[in-house]
């Protein structure tokens, strides 16, 4: 059975409920705290690529540092993508979570209970 992990924000409602539905479901999963263990940008250039998203998809443009920084006028294309992910490993608080990767290189955001079931549909095949 493969095993996941979860990026979270220990503040994020979002993020709760997804832990609490891996634990009712049992789910054998290892939680990334990734405001405190930030991933590097070849970790967000990987997941990403298991995402099979662009980095400005899984941006939280409502964030302070997104308008301090101008995200919302940044192009989103691929010569603009290092300069998306060098925002995000430098400021992880625009990673949109919780992101729930897995051994079986699928990833997917986890913002729904239905994006945490189909998490774990993958991890029981």
């Amino acid at each position: 059975m493969p095993r996941m992990e979860i990026w979270i924000n220990p503040a994020c409602s979002k993020c709760r409920s997804a832990i609490s539905l891996l634990d009712a479901e049992g789910a054998e999963y290892t939680v990334r705290r990734y405001l405190e263990d930030v991933p590097s940008a070849d970790e967000i250039r990987a997941v990403l690529g298991r995402l099979n998203l662009g980095p400005w998809d899984i941006t939280r443009t409502q964030e302070a540092v997104a308008e301090e920084l101008g995200l919302r006028e940044w192009p989103r294309d691929e010569g603009a993508r290092d300069r998306w992910i060098a925002a995000l490993a430098e400021h992880p608080a625009l990673i949109q979570r919780p992101i729930i990767t897995a051994d079986d290189g699928t990833a997917l955001v986890a913002r729904s209970e239905d994006a945490v079931r189909e998490a774990l549909s993958r991890d029981r095949n």
